[in-house]
């Protein structure tokens, strides 16, 4: 049985990428803060770098590491005035350091069975600019680089990297945010949602399963061929 680490697995798109690879017959190991009730849970605070070390070299002593899914991370909504040095802080330590620590801790196991796939989630914003996203759209820029650089770098060990950079998808954290702005502003939530649904050429929003099945693709054979790549699945926002 292949073995997969998912890090913020407990929700959202993590959760639906900790089922597909169940469903496709993996064992996985979610590293969380909080158990979503699917996989094998680690509770585990991805900005520390020697606790994720920890957890991982534990989870590597029983089985190789055949993928590596490093999705947790936190959005923050805010320009560069608005944005506070500690501000910028934590999103760089929870969506950066987080993934640096996690990619960092699978190579070696990776390298010793010469194979492995990485893969990280970034987003669309890695690609383009939105507004009051200083903060988090520069830690997703740097994840895209993380990829590339991974990808080149441990290519040699048949390791492959690649970022899936997702648009607007339809998670808990989606609705979180708009029952906030609704709450702040008075607006119509329905007429909110399908506003941001309009703004996709699709006309919709992308769904969490949606991007768990691109990323087993990029896990699995069929992609052996794919590495240092930007995958992005927006519905089209970013063609625009």
């Amino acid at each position: 049985m292949k073995t997969c680490i998912v890090t913020g697995g407990s929700s959202g798109i993590g959760l639906s990428i900790v089922k597909a690879f169940i469903d496709k017959g993996y064992r996985v190991c979610n590293l969380d803060l909080t158990d979503g009730g699917v996989g094998e849970f680690y509770q585990c605070d991805v900005t520390e770098h020697q606790s994720v070390h920890n957890v991982i070299s534990n989870i590597a002593k029983q089985s190789a590491i055949d993928v590596l899914v490093s999705n947790a991370g936190i959005h923050f909504s805010a320009n560069i005035e608005d944005t506070s040095p500690d501000d910028l802080q934590k999103v760089f330590d929870i969506n950066v350091k987080g993934a640096y620590s996690a990619v960092q801790s699978v190579l070696p196991i990776m390298k010793r069975e010469n194979k492995g796939a990485i893969i990280i989630m970034a987003s669309d914003q890695a690609l383009i600019a939105k507004q009051n996203s200083f903060a988090y759209n520069l830690s997703k820029a740097a994840l895209a680089s993380m990829a590339k650089t991974t990808a080149l770098d441990y290519a040699a060990f048949n390791i492959r990297a690649n970022a899936v950079c997702p648009g607007t998808i339809e998670t808990p954290l989606y609705h979180n945010a708009i029952n906030a702005y609704c709450q702040r502003s008075g607006a119509d939530k329905s007429a909110v949602h399908q506003e941001e649904a309009s703004l996709q050429p699709l006309n919709r929003l992308g769904q969490p399963e949606e991007v768990a099945a691109l990323v087993t693709f990029l896990a699995s054979d069929e992609a052996s061929f794919i590495t240092g790549s930007l995958q992005v699945i927006d519905g089209g926002y970013t063609a625009q």
